[in-house]
């Protein structure tokens, strides 16, 4: 119904933030598992939108609208608790209590903590912070997706200048309170203790971020770091992680050296591995992305230790790079790169293309190809399959670490893992394509069936 409602706010999508805003209202409002992966597909797509073609805005937006109506199917209104009877407790106290109460899983607790501190007027960072601390305080929540799903609802608000922020961020807290926590889980403590790592290093952060910031500004060794990280020794890229820091790096750097690590394990996933191994392969690069754009909005301590987990999931991955797939290098002379674009269709109307696809790439981005093109192109193939959560989540953050990489090859690399992983996943029926169209055509007034 919401999809429906909102097609004639999806003419004027080049200001989009209205039907966007509808959307996050009632995806919060009428879903009982608070913010999922429909609000999800709903901000990946808002995030998109810079780099669709204008035709394809439209469709981006009701992708994300229906799917916010997909997961609010048939669920009541929820109710958000009232904040604390005492508005005089200080945001300090409140972010304490907030931790604490995540840590019992008591989520109702939390969430008034949460309301609270938004009712007294704490900032979009202290809040920001409050989130984060929680979601780092336990190892790497719920395969990552918690961690995701809080940055994407900031992201979110960022989009509508924090409007509704009172009723769209308690959604969260269920997730945050009732997600799994990896030191529970046998793959983190057996045959190497991960945790006890973990944790190690995190006592050492406050000396080695000490030492380190003196030297901020001159750290280049992004090189030497990235075969550690993908290596088979879990306290090497734990000391590896540290002595960056205490040589110069700064936490942005740390995490965007992580998230291309993570990014080249599905860029070099074998397609011998069974197909279900391509979501190992995806979780810990949209994990390691949250992160890295987490800590440009909070630099903190805590959120840190994010980083840290993100390479710790990259390294229980090692085995999906046993063989490891080859990075395409540029293969013949390519006269007019914009050719090889247009084959791009053809090739993902076929099943399991995965290795000319990334070839393709390769080959369009080496030979002078317009990325920003690319870019385009790779969201029309996107849009054009029925909505996969995790395709979405992929080309959107391979976009994101895209913008954010210098002019080197890692900047190829993210963008042939994000091909390889779409061409890993089409093509499909396309029925939500079918269906778009036909509300499209009814909102022009087309008639659709005519009397012979």
């Amino acid at each position: 119904m919401i999809a429906k409602s909102t097609l004639a706010l999806l003419d004027i999508a080049v200001n989009p933030v209205e039907p966007f805003l509808i959307g996050l209202e009632f995806g919060t409002r009428y879903n009982k598992a608070g913010w999922s992966t429909g609000l999800t597909i709903h901000t990946c797509m808002m995030n998109l939108l810079p780099y669709l073609d204008v035709e394809d805005k439209p469709r981006a937006l009701f992708h994300g609208l229906s799917a916010v109506a997909n997961d609010s199917a048939d669920a009541p209104p929820e109710f958000v608790v009232q904040p604390l009877p005492n508005s005089k407790v200080d945001f300090a106290t409140l972010k304490n209590w907030f931790r604490q109460f995540i840590q019992v899983r008591d989520a109702e607790a939390a969430q008034r903590c949460l309301v609270s501190a938004i009712g007294s007027g704490a900032n979009s960072k202290q809040i920001a912070d409050m989130l984060f601390c929680a979601a780092t305080d336990r190892r790497y929540l719920d395969v990552g997706h918690t961690l995701d799903f809080i940055n994407k609802a900031l992201e979110a608000l960022d989009a509508i200048a924090w409007q509704a922020a009172e009723s769209i961020l308690p959604s969260l807290v269920s997730g945050l309170a009732n997600a799994s926590r990896m030191e529970e889980s046998n793959s983190w403590r057996y045959p190497v203790d991960l945790v006890a790592i973990l944790e190690s290093a995190f006592e050492q952060l406050p000396t080695v971020l000490s030492v380190g910031k003196s030297r901020q500004g001159s750290w280049s060794q992004a090189d030497e770091l990235v075969p550690i990280l993908l290596g088979e020794d879990p306290q090497a890229i734990a000391d590896s992680l540290l002595n960056a820091l205490s040589t110069g790096c700064t936490e942005e750097q740390l995490a965007g050296v992580v998230a291309y690590t993570a990014a080249l394990r599905v860029a070099r996933f074998h397609t011998n591995n069974d197909f279900g191994d391509w979501n190992s392969a995806h979780h810990p690069f949209t994990f390691a992305n949250a992160v890295h754009q987490a800590l440009r909005r909070v630099p903190t301590v805590e959120l840190l230790r994010g980083v840290f987990d993100a390479a710790m999931s990259v390294y229980l991955n090692r085995f999906l790079n046993v063989p490891a797939a080859r990075l395409p290098a540029p293969q013949d002379i390519v006269q007019n790169p914009e050719q090889l674009l247009q084959q791009l269709p053809d090739l993902l109307n076929r099943h399991q293309q995965v290795n000319q696809t990334g070839q393709l790439v390769a080959n369009y981005l080496y030979h002078g190809g317009n990325p920003e093109r690319l870019m385009a192109m790779l969201g029309k193939m996107m849009l054009r399959e029925n909505r996969d959560f995790h395709v979405i989540q992929e080309i959107e953050a391979a976009f994101r670490q895209y913008s954010l990489l210098g002019d080197t090859p890692a900047r190829i690399h993210v963008l042939v893992a994000a091909a390889r992983y779409l061409a890993a996943h089409s093509p499909t029926m396309r029925s939500l394509g079918q269906t778009y169209q036909i509300a499209y055509r009814l909102h022009k007034g087309d008639r659709l069936f005519e009397e012979s």
